[in-house]
């Protein structure tokens, strides 16, 4: 199958956009700035706001959608708009709240390990999904699944070794490692129950994805913005980055913006990139396929770490390699995505054998 220009922009447009989302973040991550008052120079660690900013960027999906449906209103003959079918926005506040949770512990745990081992480890969400969804979705799992749950937790294992066995520097130590990829699977029981709540009870209602990624944005801005205030005054003790030991001190990382600006371009580039990422991925699952989108999003990851090894943020390790490509076949299974490439060998080894039945016919018949 070929495809336009159109798709393949689409395609590079989410491949680069997701991968931006995890190293501008990571990026941010890595700068160092005085803070407000006078403080010593610390290295920038903000999850809570960083999260924040996240979902500024997928509340801005709402803004597109509008645009969408404001467009094709305006056509002589209109097309089918996307729908705008009246639901309750309330029913996304659950999912909300699990995106909200979920994604501020995975840039807490960002803060502790690599940008490569935080994209991998992120594919642990195919044996929660699977799991909750057999439990509460009724649904019955196929063999090709349960192997791909499987291969997925043996990926999942040689990626952690490979981060106990890896050279970790001054900028992360062992324990924090540990911690932090604990913490990046935690937080995917999270996004596992977000989507099972996002199945059943937000999409039976035919919601479009741009609006509904834009709801779901718009109550986690709302929320965690508020809740950065109290995040201000909670002691965290050494669990916390900043020199007041809060929480969260979004004052101090203003200040630090203030001081070296590049990390405003990290953090823009992070609410922007989702932004473009939602919108490219919901063109391509409606002009390509769902396949193609998880195709592009385990291509993502590998963009990541090959970015993380070129800037020189982490060093070459022949485990996370295995661990990856264990990791990227436990996501083709559980997906299907082995049916296409089965049917094609199929196909062709027919063909082969009809290809070689035609040939033995010519033969005798050119000897009679």
């Amino acid at each position: 199958m070929s495809w336009s220009r159109h798709q393949l922009g689409l395609a590079a447009l989410m491949l680069l956009t997701g991968s931006i989302n995890t190293l501008a973040a990571k990026w941010a991550d890595n700068f160092s700035a005085a803070g407000c008052g006078g403080t010593e120079e610390h290295g920038f660690q903000h999850p809570f706001l960083q999260a924040t900013g996240m979902f500024l960027g997928e509340f801005s999906c709402l803004g597109v959608f509008y645009l969408l449906l404001w467009r094709e209103r305006r056509r002589p003959e209109p097309s089918p708009a996307p729908s705008s079918q009246p639901f309750s926005s309330l029913l996304f506040l659950p999912p909300a709240l699990c995106d909200m949770t979920g994604t501020s512990i995975m840039y807490v745990a960002l803060n502790m390990t690599s940008a490569s081992s935080f994209q991998m480890l992120r594919g642990s969400v195919i044996v929660f999904t699977g799991l909750l969804s057999v439990a509460f979705l009724g649904r019955r799992l196929e063999l090709s699944q349960w192997l791909g749950i499987a291969a997925t937790i043996v990926g999942l294992v040689l990626v952690g070794l490979a981060d106990l066995r890896g050279d970790h520097g001054q900028k992360h130590k062992l324990s924090e490692v540990i911690t932090g990829d604990l913490l990046i699977v935690m937080a995917q029981v999270i996004v596992a129950i977000q989507m099972v709540l996002e199945e059943k009870f937000v999409y039976k209602h035919d919601v479009h994805p741009l609006q509904a990624v834009g709801t779901e944005g718009f109550f986690g801005f709302v929320i965690l913005a508020l809740l950065l205030v109290p995040m201000y005054y909670i002691p965290a003790g050494g669990f916390s980055g900043n020199p007041r030991r809060a929480l969260e001190d979004a004052l101090d990382a203003f200040c630090q913006v203030g001081h070296r600006p590049l990390i405003a371009l990290a953090l823009l580039g992070n609410v922007g990139s989702i932004a473009f990422f939602n919108f490219a991925g919901v063109s391509v699952t409606k002009e390509l396929s769902a396949t193609t989108r998880m195709v592009l999003d385990s291509l993502r990851t590998l963009v990541v770490w090959a970015v993380s090894l070129a800037v020189g943020w982490e060093s070459f390790h022949g485990l996370q390699v295995l661990g990856f490509g264990v990791l990227l076949a436990g996501t083709a299974l559980y997906n299907g995505l082995h049916r296409p490439l089965l049917a094609r060998l199929a196909r062709g080894s027919a063909a082969e054998r009809e290809g070689l039945l035609q040939g033995d016919r010519g033969a005798i018949n050119s000897e009679s």
